[in-house]
């Protein structure tokens, strides 16, 4: 008779997430700490990171620590690493989700530094969190990094305005597959995901211009745009995803790019 061990799945495991202080970063956490996993929790300090980080050390005692990062500052992003793995002894998940909507113009209209923000928080703040991590990972001789990219600028392309987001996304996924085949030698693997709409704080960070009107060209879904639910999705949907690369039941999972939208893209 097999026996199964109670043991949780991510027990000894230390686990980086980026923008964890909310939404779906937030929903992470929480499930990888009840997994048995140390989580690093990078994000700006706020009231919201320190309420995660409390949250989960009342359940799970040391588990849990906030680091202030900006992603999109590489010295920032090393030291919150180097503090990381002396803290907690090693690295074996890297969860890149940080990011942010910025502003929503016409290409003509958009300022470069509006369009230069989201490039850097988005996709350069992917390639600092990973740059910095690899050296870690592979002194464990493995471990899985995901990455939040979107179906904008994947699957979908009718997000008006949006064309700085849209590149960063799509500039993530091509980073992600280029690391999984570079890594693969390392026992490191590397996968994206692309939700769709999911109930975050995510359109905080989005300025919308007068001028949009100008571009947008209306679509219409009288049955509502996610024909898997009645609204969008939640963050513990993605939350369940991402434990899903993490952990050895996806071990011969890599470069792949899953999509998480409840069929939306399919609609558009």
């Amino acid at each position: 008779m097999t026996q199964h061990s109670n043991r949780p799945q991510f027990q000894g495991k230390v686990a980086i997430i980026t923008g964890a202080g909310s939404g779906i970063g937030k929903a992470t956490a929480l499930k990888l700490a009840n997994e048995g996993a140390h989580v690093a929790l990078f994000d700006m300090v706020n009231d919201r990171i320190s309420q995660t980080e409390a949250e989960i050390n009342a359940q799970h005692e040391g588990a849990a620590r906030a680091f202030d990062v900006d992603i999109s500052d590489p010295a920032r992003v090393e030291k919150a690493v180097l503090e990381t793995v002396e803290l907690f002894g090693g690295l074996d998940i890297v969860f890149a989700n940080a990011g942010i909507n910025g502003v929503s113009a016409p290409i003509e209209e958009i300022q470069v530094q509006d369009w230069q923000q989201i490039i850097t928080t988005n996709l350069d703040g992917t390639f600092f969190t990973v740059k910095y991590a690899l050296p870690h990972l592979k002194k464990r001789g493995g471990g899985s990094v995901i990455i939040t990219s979107s179906i904008n600028g994947n699957k979908r392309f009718s997000s008006f305005g949006m064309s700085a987001y849209s590149t960063s996304k799509a500039g993530q996924v091509a980073f992600a597959k280029m690391a999984a085949l570079e890594l693969a030698k390392f026992k490191i693997r590397v996968n994206v995901i692309c939700p769709g709409a999911i109930a975050t704080n995510i359109d905080q960070s989005t300025i919308k211009t007068d001028d949009l009107q100008d571009i947008i060209i209306p679509i219409e879904f009288p049955e509502g745009q996610q024909p898997l639910a009645d609204g969008p999705g939640q963050p513990e949907h993605v939350a369940d995803l991402v434990s899903f690369l993490a952990s050895n039941a996806s071990k011969h999972i890599t470069g792949a790019e899953i999509v998480i939208d409840g069929a939306e893209s399919l609609l558009s």
